[in-house]
């Protein structure tokens, strides 16, 4: 009696042939599968950062009798930039945004009299960035928060 099949193939070497694409299946899946979870996992955690609400709180003082600020602003999603020019200080202002939306330059500018300045932001989640400057036409610049 032949340890052949009918259609030619040897006993053993047919059950091979028919496990090996399992084994290559599972390969393939379970990665592509921890890896489908992973990105689920971040894409979850990226949305609830991006409408996590945050609180910007922007501060000017000094001795300067004439600044321009500018400084940005966040209404219906969209970024804008507001621009002011004060003759007193100090000044404080606020915005409000979402997550990720949050960033920006805060830039305060002395104008011709000169004087000194510091600015300050303050970001709900605890970044706070400051800086100063004096002089005739110099700038303090709060950015990357």
């Amino acid at each position: 009696m032949s340890d052949q099949k009918p259609d030619g193939f040897p006993e053993g070497m047919w059950r091979r042939r028919r496990e090996w694409p399992w084994v290559l299946l599972v390969v393939v899946l379970v990665p592509a599968a921890g890896g489908a979870v992973a990105v689920e996992l971040v894409a979850g955690e990226l949305s609830r950062e991006a409408t996590k609400p945050l609180r910007v709180t922007y501060e000017v003082t000094g001795t300067a009798k004439d600044v321009t600020i500018t400084y940005p602003t966040w209404q219906n999603g969209g970024l804008s930039t507001a621009r002011l020019t004060l003759r007193t200080l100090p000044w404080a202002g606020e915005t409000r945004t979402k997550g990720f939306m949050s960033g920006g330059s805060f830039a305060v500018t002395l104008g011709a009299s000169g004087g000194e300045v510091a600015c300050a932001v303050t970001v709900e989640d605890g970044t706070v960035r400051t800086a100063t400057a004096s002089g005739a036409f110099a700038t303090a610049t709060c950015g990357g928060f």
